[in-house]
């Protein structure tokens, strides 16, 4: 089931109707990304009809996106009870989509280790090969994550070397826990995924 939301009125309704559990999606017409990351959630919608998924469009419905901290179309976020439990950028597979999306479902919660991983973000920067090892590796495993290039954002930069106390890149940050560089032993520990044997 896939729906759009009319107003902050129907989002009101939207979160009443599916208190335990709902999918929003944030687009807009202006962004390619946004579009192939439409269809494949369209997909997705089709073929588990038991997630509610809505989609607001952020030139109709406008200041919505700043209320749930959304920078950029698409995101998709899992609201569950109120709070937004997973925060998806960019553009994913229907697949990948099932994965995370009907996974994140209360009712059907597929004991993955992830449940308790409410957000990652991996900081990364160009021309590091290590950061696109590191981000091919979590979506390999299904974890969705937002990735911020600090050569393009200062601050968040000079944030993650205080934190950490070093400049290097990747660093992952998982429920406020850092990971420097492509650690997959603590990556793999913290995100609940099963040692891949080396391979």
């Amino acid at each position: 089931m896939l729906d759009w939301i009319k107003d902050r009125d129907h989002l009101r309704e939207v979160q009443e109707e599916h208190d335990d559990f709902f999918v929003l999606a944030f687009w807009g017409e202006f962004s390619d990304a946004a579009e192939r990351a439409l269809a494949e959630l369209k997909e997705f919608s089709a073929e588990d009809k038991d997630v509610p998924v809505y989609v607001v469009d952020v030139q109709e419905v406008k200041g919505l996106h700043k209320e749930f901290d959304v920078k950029r179309v698409p995101t998709v976020l899992t609201i569950a009870k109120g709070k937004v439990t997973r925060f998806i950028e960019g553009v994913h597979s229907a697949r990948f989509y099932a994965f995370q999306l009907a996974g994140a479902a209360p009712s059907r919660v597929r004991g993955t280790g992830q449940a308790a991983v409410r957000r990652v973000i991996v900081y990364s920067g160009p021309g590091c090969p290590a950061c696109g090892a590191l981000k091919s590796y979590l979506r390999r495993h299904g974890v969705s994550f937002r990735d911020v290039d600090i050569s393009r954002d200062q601050r968040a930069a000079e944030k993650i070397a205080r934190r950490s106390g070093q400049m290097a890149v990747p660093q992952t940050d998982i429920n406020g826990r850092l990971v420097v560089g492509f650690d997959r032993a603590k990556l793999d520990r913290l995100l609940g995924i099963q040692s891949e044997g080396g391979s």
